[in-house]
């Protein structure tokens, strides 16, 4: 962990355990394929993310549920798969086709 990165966090947003949820969300968000919002010389996804907050990109925002989280992460993986090339459309795909 870049501790510089979490030190300019940690003025951003005090509260430890806050910054922890707000972090971890983010890294996990980052690892199933959304992107970045700063450009990070580093690729951990926790350096990211605490990067992110630290530029004031990232707020925290905890009354979404967590139905609403997973949505987020299972529509940003099928992103970064379509966008790779990694998922056809359905009507497209050879094991639809009778």
């Amino acid at each position: 962990m870049n501790n510089e990165y979490l030190e300019r966090a940690k003025k951003v947003v005090p509260d430890a355990k806050t910054l922890i949820l707000l972090a971890s969300r983010r890294a996990t968000e980052l690892a199933y394929g959304m992107r970045p919002m700063v450009r990070c010389k580093d690729e951990n996804h926790l350096d990211v993310a605490l990067l992110e907050i630290a530029e004031g990109k990232l707020a925290a925002d905890f009354d979404a549920k967590p139905d609403d989280f997973m949505q987020e992460i299972i529509a940003a993986r099928e992103a970064a798969r379509r966008e790779n090339g990694e998922i056809r459309m359905r009507h497209n795909h050879p094991a639809n086709e009778e």
